[in-house]
């Protein structure tokens, strides 16, 4: 499983994602608070884990730490690792909390002033892009030509 982000555990800390935003981190809150199982290894074998309870709380009480929130990634991680039914629960969690707009990444694009000539693409993160374009029209009223040599 991949790690829960950084970014998303402190946004939805945060409040980002309004509504659904609140469902989603009260979904890991309740997660977190199930009973810890450690699957087929014995309690005595594995050294005292954090549930990842602590952690949800201090990054709840400063979601702008960026500390916190690695922390909470952490002890998510770890308890993932060793209790099967959390993992699987986690899993699912992050594909809930993916769906949540955290402002990451957005675009803001504007277009303002005069005449454009040509076309505009707006959007994010373009790569291998070719514009084979003609050249803009001459401005009206420009008596001058084509300059020559």
């Amino acid at each position: 499983m991949e790690p829960i982000s950084v970014a998303l555990l402190a946004a939805l800390a945060g409040g980002a994602g309004g509504e659904l935003g609140q469902q989603i981190w009260t979904g890991l809150a309740t997660l977190v608070k199930r009973p810890f199982r450690r699957g087929q290894v014995e309690s005595r074998q594995v050294p005292m884990l954090s549930s990842g309870e602590a952690e949800l709380v201090e990054l709840q009480q400063a979601p702008w730490d960026a500390t916190r929130a690695q922390a909470l990634t952490s002890a998510l991680a770890v308890r993932a690792s060793v209790d099967a039914e959390f993992s699987a629960g986690l899993q699912q969690w992050s594909e809930q909390a993916n769906l949540v707009k955290t402002g990451d990444g957005d675009v803001h694009n504007t277009i303002s002033g005069g005449s454009q000539h040509g076309p505009v693409l707006q959007g994010r993160d373009f790569s291998g892009l070719t514009f084979t374009t003609s050249p803009p029209p001459p401005a009206s009223g420009d008596a001058a030509g084509p300059a020559r040599d």
